[in-house]
């Protein structure tokens, strides 16, 4: 099995795993938290037809309701176009009579990607550190028995973190990294902003807005040069949050943010967008959560994406951007197709008028 990094791009390190069993232990890099009682889908395409690409997850359901998560999570698994899927249930639930549990659900699994032509290359069973295949007749995987996990998977580990994947020990423990901070800080960075607007509306109508709009770049570009990988620096001051935050309620200074995922400096930015939606106060969280979204997605960190979704739209329902790319995302449009779309978008950009 290859996969490219934590997300489907080329430009990646590629690393290869053998065993069914790397493959589960893979799938926290693959998500970016370790998953519990879920069912998780695993694309597989390319040159090889083993090259992971889209993964889906959702909890694992009511056995009445399996039918219809099962058509769910196929239709959009085919939005990738696989060559394959593989199947993994994630569980502790006690064994049954008939053998692993939830073989109703891969049935339902089985039976939802046979319909739109998708073959079944593995369905696995992962609980207690051990691991089963569905379809096994041998010994080792009968309920009682089971293969050991692998320790770690270094190689996988190491192209993770170049990357900038850190995995979280569960879902809740990724929405604490945007998590609001507590009283005082709070309030100091809420002054702040208040303090800023007055100063930029006062600013706009001395200057212009095409003027502000060079400071906004300006300062923009300094704070991210701030997050840049290294030593661990000073937090950003109140007020250069505030000055930041205002910048990118201008929809055309956030537009030009956008391109900094694609660049050399895409890992400040996303460092930079994490440390401003977590202290920026609503409606001003808006615009660095989507931010944030756009580089955990291209990243191929669907769960960091649809939790930043999830902050900007609290922060502000109606950011049509924000909305947009909820849509995409539960469409499990792939990160290649949106680098595509931010890359037209920048070359439209740049290209002279008339």
């Amino acid at each position: 099995m290859e996969i490219p990094g934590p997300a489907a791009d080329l430009t990646r390190p590629t690393v290869s795993l053998g065993e069914p069993g790397e493959i589960a232990v893979a799938l926290p890099y693959l998500l970016g938290y370790r998953p519990a009682e879920s069912i998780v889908l695993v694309s597989l395409g390319g040159p090889s037809g083993r090259r992971v690409g889209l993964t889906v997850r959702a909890d694992l359901p009511p056995p009445e309701h399996g039918p219809a998560l099962a058509r769910a999570l196929t239709r959009s698994l085919a939005q990738d176009r696989p060559d394959g899927v593989l199947l993994v249930v994630l569980s502790e639930a006690p064994e049954v009579p008939d053998g692993l549990p939830h073989r109703g659900l891969v049935h339902d699994l089985v039976l939802a990607l046979d319909a739109v032509g998708l073959p079944l290359r593995e369905a696995l069973l992962v609980a207690r550190e051990r691991w089963w295949s569905y379809d096994c007749p041998y010994p080792c995987c009968e309920p009682g028995a089971g293969t050991p996990l692998p320790a770690d998977v270094g190689e996988l580990a190491a192209a993770s973190v170049a990357v900038g994947t850190v995995v979280a020990r569960d879902r809740q423990e990724l929405a604490l990294r945007i998590a609001p901070p507590p009283e005082p800080a709070r309030t100091s960075a809420g002054d702040a902003c208040l303090r800023a607007g007055g100063e930029r509306a006062a600013e706009v109508e001395a200057r212009g807005w095409a003027a502000v709009r060079v400071g906004d770049r300006a300062a923009i570009g300094s704070a991210v040069r701030r997050f840049r990988p290294g030593p661990s620096s000073e937090p950003l001051p109140d007020a250069e949050l505030a000055e930041v935050l205002w910048a990118l309620r201008d929809v055309q200074v956030r537009d030009w943010a956008l391109q900094l995922a694609l660049g050399e400096e895409r890992v400040a930015a996303e460092s930079l967008w994490t440390e401003c939606t977590r202290r920026a106060p609503s409606p001003l969280d808006a615009a660095p959560a989507t931010l944030l979204a756009v580089c955990a997605w291209l990243r191929g960190d669907g769960a960091m994406a649809n939790i930043a979704l999830d902050r900007a739209l609290d922060g502000d329902p109606g950011y049509s951007l924000a909305r947009l790319l909820a849509q995409a995302l539960a469409a499990c449009v792939p990160p290649a197709e949106l680098r595509e779309l931010l890359t037209l978008a920048a070359d439209d950009a740049d290209r002279p008028a008339g």
